[in-house]
């Protein structure tokens, strides 16, 4: 598999949504890292650290849904910049009488296989470059340490997507990945045993003022065909008007739907490919020697 960058998805603009300013976690990233969450009981792990990707947008609640779960492990928040770091860290910091023998919150980049869980809530649709991402996150982990991931999947928004066609509009949205993709990817960057699953979730709205609110708080437009510029209030009526007719259901209210891509997967012992003369990283040295790896290389360099 080639890293190639998603087509449908502008660079400058992805970066730009990284770093822009936002009130508070959108609710459907609360409600899909909740469920999220449940998922965890599955896994027998007790990591001693781990890391939340981006806890800002991906969801403060659900953070703290993992954190209780793990309230030994010490947590490591991962934000674009300094500023949303340090934001993140004071505002899940709690009370002082909560954070009395709890291990303290970390802010900053994760050292490589510094974490057993690296927790990511509804990010990965956004890169510009997942691949990178990815191998980023794979770094992150400790051998042995499984990544749980969410994002949207290509059927996330189709109602949108078929009204704008019909009017002849630019895309309303970039293309979101179909989740056999995403484990090839994860298989691709060095995971082992990726289990994917979807769902799909009808969100309803009283309005077309309030449905395009909620959505400018899920994500914006990173096609690069997507409408250039600003547009005027003539622009904003039009758009309603064709949502109102467009997406109303018996209720009167309107309708969007949203798949939801779940994830996760390990990060298995490395593998070193032998050879006259074979090089092998410190860390993967190590986790060799604590999985006995060194042993079984030893036997096949005889056979």
């Amino acid at each position: 598999m080639t890293s190639a960058r998603p087509p449908t998805i502008d660079p400058v603009a992805a970066a730009r949504w990284e770093h822009a300013q936002l009130a508070n976690s959108p609710w459907l990233h609360e409600e899909v890292g909740r469920r999220m969450e449940e998922r965890l009981q599955w896994i027998r792990m007790q990591p001693a650290a781990w890391a939340d990707w981006h806890p800002l947008r991906g969801g403060l609640q659900a953070h703290d849904l993992v954190r209780k779960r793990y309230k030994n492990a010490q947590c490591r928040v991962v934000e674009a910049d300094d500023s949303r770091a340090d934001l993140a860290r004071r505002a899940l910091a709690g009370p002082w009488w909560r954070r009395m023998g709890a291990p303290g919150l970390l802010a900053g980049p994760v050292p490589d296989g510094g974490v057993q869980l690296l927790w990511a809530n509804m990010a990965l649709h956004m890169s510009a470059d997942p691949q990178a991402l990815i191998a980023q996150w794979h770094r992150a982990l400790a051998t042995d340490g499984f990544l749980m991931f969410s994002c949207f999947g290509p059927d996330t928004l189709r109602e949108l997507r078929a009204l704008y066609a019909s009017q002849g509009w630019p895309p309303p949205a970039h293309d979101f990945t179909d989740m056999h993709d995403w484990g090839d990817m994860l298989v691709h960057a060095g995971f082992a045993e990726p289990v994917m699953d979807m769902e799909r979730i009808t969100l309803t709205w009283a309005s077309a003022d309030k449905l395009l609110g909620e959505l400018a708080q899920l994500g914006t437009n990173l096609h690069p065909a997507r409408f250039p510029g600003l547009r005027g209030r003539t622009w904003r009526a039009a758009l309603e008007q064709a949502l109102t007719g467009a997406l109303s259901g018996g209720d009167g209210r309107l309708a969007l739907t949203f798949e939801i891509i779940y994830g996760h997967a390990f990060k298995p012992a490395p593998r070193v490919r032998m050879s006259e003369e074979s090089a092998v990283s410190l860390q993967d040295m190590r986790a060799l020697l604590r999985s006995g790896g060194l042993d079984r290389v030893r036997e096949r360099s005889r056979e």
